[in-house]
């Protein structure tokens, strides 16, 4: 399941390439056609309507997390219109560096002993990627900047989600979905371009990538995550960026050479290793 929920994660960037809505607009129709869905999951499975948390302040972490969540995929939106596909998903998918370094900071919990490791395994890869990427043509560094950005804003938000232990997965999910799309607004009513989908195409493009990537495989990783070893775990989500970097070779012709390949292994180690050191 973990694995799958990955895999189905690494469809994101390509329904984002594909799209010609704004950043933020894209964000807020992932979420908001992923609402009907996962009412619709909760009837069936729970046989009821509303999603009751056991604790109220669920809700109030969840919006805090929404909102870093939002910042994440618009930078990460925006970041593939100037940076590649594997660029912005994998230097995002490294923000287990930041978690535990963010964990350290605000809850004083000590990274397990390979974390320095696999911090500079990491950094030297993201590092590599930056520097051999083939998008530097025009001196589109910030693309991958923003990327990093990015990967701290979710790593906010996974940090604050690993908080919500007892809640169920489907109330995590839901009100993420929920305050993400309210979110999404702000920062919508900012930018130029276009908010509604004018073609058949992209709606089923938003309407794929609300249901593959939100509803599925946020759901398959949250239930998944928790129910194997933390080895598996870290190369069932690795599944994400690897996905993510073959697709857009095949689809938009994105073919790494072969010292960007070297550095995305090495960065894909460091995030495996990364993971490893947080999950024990």
């Amino acid at each position: 399941m973990l694995a799958a929920g990955g895999i189905l994660i690494g469809f994101a960037p390509i329904f984002v390439k594909w799209s010609y809505l704004s950043p933020s607009a894209i964000s807020f129709w992932r979420m908001f056609l992923a609402i009907p869905l996962l009412v619709a999951f909760n009837l069936l499975i729970n046989k009821n309507f509303l999603f009751r948390v056991k604790n109220k302040k669920t809700i109030f972490y969840t919006a805090i997390a929404s909102l870093a969540f939002t910042t994440d995929l618009s930078l990460w939106h925006f970041s593939m219109n100037i940076t590649s596909v594997s660029n912005a998903t994998i230097i995002v998918n490294s923000a287990p560096i930041f978690v535990a370094l963010l964990a350290y900071l605000f809850f004083k919990e000590k990274p397990q002993k390979g974390f320095v490791i696999s911090f500079f395994i990491t950094f030297i890869g993201i590092l590599g990627l930056i520097i051999f990427s083939n998008n530097y043509a025009n001196g589109k560094i910030l693309g991958d900047i923003l990327c990093m950005v990015a990967a701290s804003c979710y790593a906010i938000y996974l940090l604050i989600i690993s908080k919500l232990g007892k809640e169920t997965s489907l109330n995590i999910i839901f009100y993420t979905t929920f305050f993400c799309c309210l979110f999404s607004i702000i920062p919508m009513s900012f930018e130029s371009g276009i908010f509604w989908p004018q073609t058949h195409f992209e709606w089923i493009n938003l309407i794929l990538l609300a249901f593959l990537c939100q509803f599925g495989g946020q759901f398959l990783i949250t239930f998944g995550i928790g129910k194997i070893s933390a080895s598996s775990g870290s190369i069932g989500l690795l599944m994400q960026p690897l996905t993510a970097t073959v697709l857009a070779a095949l689809i938009f012709s994105e073919v790494l050479n072969l010292i960007q390949i070297i550095f995305v292994f090495i960065t894909l180690i460091g995030i495996y290793l990364a993971r490893l050191s947080i999950v024990k």
